[in-house]
């Protein structure tokens, strides 16, 4: 028995902020001095590694639970089913509900719960739950969804990886500038053909990596030191995902007994399109190979790094026709990969 997506659906968010938008910002080191150089050199060094232009905010009425809500509906409609027919609504998340102007993050009840509300679903058989998983969330809720197909314990799951992080971000940091928001749902029920999923790797990293991503004090030693940022190790999770990305892909793609030739895309976590690109390159080379033009579809450029809501938004975008130069046809095989806090890495081969 294979798993595989019958529905999928996004939502990005319509406020649209650009890297001129940073201008005024005051950038800060991590001691709280100021930077030697202006925000113009800091913003067009920060666009030569990342490769973001662009990315977007949640509007400031809804928040992760109304974004998911609104791909969710996206996500239903896609597969043509009842709602009520869910057996399980898996959330994937970092920092739950946070409201415009506050810092503090609500995740009770748990943000599946509000999905599953405010879709209407009276059946209380249809379980629902959240994951903290870093970036990999949807990724890991997917495997999940592939255990209790497998296992019996359910026909059809919902998994959603949604994000706010623009509310959680650092002003005075540049990193602030990586991140935006966003939702990605899909929907998955056991295959009756030759589409699904075909092997997966997953593995968490907890010794010296596992604070690579952390909850920290903003840059501004005037501001509280009791409210908290996102904040990482930037050469550290570039240099850890590098080392281990590549090597947990050609795991999960030799398990498959899919041949590198065969693959078709690889959709992965959109967190820097430097170092994703550095990640397709090692894989190919563990293969002797050079990666083909076109393998990676990109959505980071206009849309930042939304954490758990990137691969699913890319992989729905695509199949929208949304991503120029990009397509994915029946019978492709996709490499859907990520990294994040954890240090978390997971991966599916999966035939469309």
């Amino acid at each position: 028995m294979k798993i595989k997506i019958i529905g999928i659906g996004s939502y990005i968010p319509n406020l649209e902020v650009k890297n001129t938008d940073f201008d005024k910002h005051i950038f800060l080191n991590e001691d709280g001095t100021p930077f030697g150089y202006p925000n113009e050199v800091v913003i067009k060094k920060f666009k030569g590694i990342t490769g973001i232009q662009n990315r977007r905010y949640a509007e400031p009425e809804y928040t992760a639970s109304d974004l998911a809500f609104f791909a969710a509906e996206k996500a239903i409609a896609n597969a043509g089913i009842d709602a009520e027919t869910l057996d399980y609504i898996i959330f994937a998340h970092n920092f739950g509900d946070v409201k415009t102007g506050t810092h503090q993050t609500d995740i009770l009840p748990s943000l599946a719960t509000r999905v599953k509300n405010k879709l209407g679903i009276k059946n209380p058989k249809c379980v629902a739950y959240d994951i903290l998983f870093g970036c990999p969330g949807w990724i890991e809720g997917v495997l999940q969804a592939n255990a209790f197909i497998k296992s019996g314990m359910a026909k059809r799951v919902m998994v959603i990886g949604a994000e706010t992080l623009s509310r959680v971000v650092d002003d005075h940091d540049r990193d602030s500038m990586i991140y935006s928001d966003g939702a990605g749902v899909s929907i998955l029920e056991a295959s009756t053909d030759e589409a699904g999923l075909l092997s997966y790797e997953s593995a968490t990293y907890a010794n010296d990596e596992a604070n690579y991503l952390y909850f920290g004090k903003s840059y501004n030693p005037d501001l509280d030191p009791d409210i908290k940022y996102i904040k990482m190790y930037g050469r550290k999770i570039y240099e850890f995902a590098l080392s281990n990305v590549p090597c947990a892909m050609k795991s999960c793609l030799d398990k498959s007994g899919i041949g590198i030739d065969e693959v078709k895309k690889i959709l992965i976590h959109q967190a820097n399109e430097k170092m994703d690109e550095a990640i397709i390159e090692r894989f190919y080379k563990l293969y002797d190979k050079t990666a083909p033009k076109d393998i990676m579809p990109m959505s980071i450029h206009d849309l930042g790094n939304s954490s758990v809501a990137t691969v699913p938004t890319l992989y729905d975008l695509i199949l929208q026709g949304k991503i120029e130069n990009q397509e994915i046809n029946k019978g492709d095989v996709i490499i859907f990969a990520s990294v994040g806090a954890g240090m978390n890495i997971n991966a599916f081969v999966y035939r469309h």
